[in-house]
């Protein structure tokens, strides 16, 4: 099982020295990826109501990630890039495939796009996009997504997206780029049945919100035998786990990360925000105390 971090963006500075600090470390400690939470913009909940502005508003520090993990691919060698998630339904589909495919070349191939629908319409509405049927496109986005990455000239007229005998250059390292699919949120970890299916039929992993233990286990299970009737090997479907530091012990990590391994995962992604850190090199030092603990 490979182990890898999430970028504590939210609470570090909103300074190029602290990303290259924070990667480099990451890298150093031989964590597997980097992974990447996306918002184009936050409301101002004095005027838009949802539980998850308590995470995420205009006050939050969110970088773009296919700027940052350009920027990360040049000041690191080996560790893994991976956007955890990118709100594909909110943006334009080529656009997505050109960008994604860049940083792919320029990271010598170690991009893994994981991709969800969100829940922010505030950002929809200020993009030009539809909130309404974000699901249902997301899963013709993906499909043209590796069309580009995998053909040099693409000929595709399906219900949302019109491509003429064209393509993208340079095409990515990987052929296709890894499409991994996020599922439920901090505030409500509930997954969808629709969602579930989707994960089965077409993602190459996922990486939801839910626990390692019986309730999580159990989603799993019901992933698996979606996989099944769709004609996959539940075996070839990544799991990357998400497991949060604060307010636990070393033993408590120690623990976590053995039963999310029992539960199939193929990573874990290690997080160390609310736990009263305050910069860059607090979140450093408690991705290294994680590590002594749990090798």
């Amino acid at each position: 099982m490979q182990i890898g971090v999430i970028f504590p963006q939210t609470e570090i500075e909103a300074d190029p020295a602290a990303v290259r600090d924070f990667a480099q470390a990451a890298e150093d400690l031989d964590y597997s990826h980097i992974f990447i939470a996306d918002h184009v913009l936050g409301a101002d909940p004095r005027f838009h109501d949802h539980a998850s502005f308590r995470n995420y508003s205009h006050e939050s520090l969110v970088h773009e990630p296919f700027t940052l993990m350009s920027y990360m691919a040049a000041i690191t060698e080996k560790v893994g890039l991976t956007t955890g998630i990118l709100i594909l339904p909110q943006r334009q589909t080529v656009l997505v495939a050109k960008q994604a495919a860049e940083v792919d070349v320029l990271s010598g191939g170690r991009l893994r796009l994981g991709i969800g629908v969100g829940w922010n319409h505030v950002e929809y509405e200020a993009l030009g996009e539809n909130f309404q049927n974000r699901g249902r496109r997301s899963a013709e986005q993906i499909q043209v997504m590796r069309a580009l990455w995998t053909q040099e000239v693409v000929d595709f007229h399906g219900r949302w997206h019109d491509i003429t005998h064209a393509g993208i250059n340079p095409l990515p390292v990987q052929r296709p780029i890894p499409v991994w699919l996020g599922g439920g949120s901090s505030n409500d970890p509930g997954l969808m049945e629709v969602v579930l299916r989707r994960i089965a039929e077409l993602a190459d992993g996922w990486c939801p919100n839910i626990s390692a233990d019986d309730a999580g286990r159990a989603v799993v299970d019901r992933v698996h035998g979606y996989v099944r009737e769709a004609g996959r090997d539940p075996a070839e479907l990544g799991l990357d786990g998400r497991l949060r530091t604060a307010d636990k012990t070393p033993e408590d990590w120690v623990d976590e990360t053995k039963a999310w391994q029992e539960m199939g995962a193929t990573h874990i992604s290690v997080e160390t925000r609310k736990g009263g850190l305050n910069g860059v090199q607090a979140h450093i030092e408690a991705i290294r105390r994680f590590k002594e603990a749990v090798g």
